[in-house]
């Protein structure tokens, strides 16, 4: 399945969540869920991401409020991870994780610090170093 919105859509996925996230990704799928990696990319990615009222960093921050409302935890680092690729500093990325809090309740604001946390460590990111640059 090489059409535009494809191609379009695997440029952008790769560019949010990393070539290798996406390429393992995509080589794992066998014949039960490649037309899922397909639809995902396509629709998704091609469709929905490409797309330019919003910029990738709301949609980063966007995923992040969502994915936090439907306790998908295992997507939400996947998508943090993306929203600092996307340019969200760590300061943007706490007032969401606060606003979390407030709309989808204290236990999902305690699962997103953690899974965040979990992020930055994993990823060598020196919190009190980045926050004394603001």
């Amino acid at each position: 399945m090489e059409d535009d919105k494809y191609k379009k859509g695997l440029e952008a996925r790769k560019k949010v969540l990393s070539s290798e996230y996406v390429d393992k990704s995509i080589n794992g799928s066998d014949s039960f869920n490649r037309e899922f990696q397909e639809l995902i990319t396509k629709y998704c990615w091609g469709e929905v991401w490409t797309k330019t009222k919003l910029s990738d960093k709301q949609r980063s921050m966007n995923n992040l409020c969502m994915l936090s409302a439907l306790n998908k935890w295992q997507e939400f680092s996947i998508h943090f991870r993306g929203a600092i690729k996307n340019g969200c500093d760590l300061e943007e990325l706490k007032d969401v994780l606060l606003q979390i809090t407030i709309y989808c309740g204290v236990p999902s604001g305690v699962e997103a610090f953690r899974h965040a946390r979990k992020v930055l460590k994993e990823d060598g990111i020196d919190v009190e170093e980045e926050f004394s640059k603001i």
